[in-house]
């Protein structure tokens, strides 16, 4: 099985000193999300790494997050299996019939909703959230409605947050109103 890596994005925080670069890999006949985040707030230094496996169909896997977090050790392995999920192999009742992974230090994981998402059109998905990586699984439900020319609105309704995300040709957020922004590689 050979692994191709089809895009590459790097975003810089809006909201914090930070960086976040991801590679998307075709992979079988998957995909993965390879990151790496970096990121300091007043609580501390981040350096977090991040696998992320989907299906074809863009629907989460697993997720591996390995690194430190504000200055401690973080090493979880996410894994789903129908509708359960686990966290380092505890069952996460709370987070059951989840389809993604949404990690919230990165915006890299929007990429797996945006790319099932209509070219015009509503969709609504339940994601396993990991707000911070302290091993807290939350449920997230999450909607997108696409517009023409590259506009995605997202709304949350946990956290009742609303936002109107720029989306690029590869799938991508773009901007991420007040926390990412996407930079110019090559």
């Amino acid at each position: 099985m050979t692994a191709e890596t089809v895009a590459t994005a790097e975003w810089r925080a809006l909201d914090r000193e930070g960086r976040d670069r991801c590679r998307l890999v075709r992979s079988g006949a998957g995909w993965m999300l390879i990151g790496h985040a970096r990121f300091a707030d007043g609580q501390g230094r981040s350096y977090l790494d991040y696998v992320i496996r989907c299906d074809g169909d863009w629907f989460t896997q697993s997720a591996d997050v390995t690194g430190t977090f504000r200055e401690q050790p973080v090493a979880l392995r996410l894994l789903r299996k129908g509708d359960d999920w686990t966290l380092n192999d505890v069952p996460q009742p709370a987070v059951e019939g989840a389809v993604d992974v949404d990690l919230g230090f990165t915006p890299a994981t929007n990429l797996m909703p945006l790319r099932r998402l209509c070219e015009v059109g509503r969709m609504q998905a339940r994601a396993a959230w990991l707000c911070a990586p302290d091993g807290a699984l939350r449920p997230l439900c999450q909607a997108y409605t696409r517009e023409r020319g590259g506009l995605v609105s997202y709304a949350a309704e946990q956290t009742e947050f609303q936002t109107e995300l720029k989306v690029s040709d590869d799938g991508f957020v773009a901007l991420y109103p007040g926390f990412w922004e996407r930079q110019a590689t090559g």
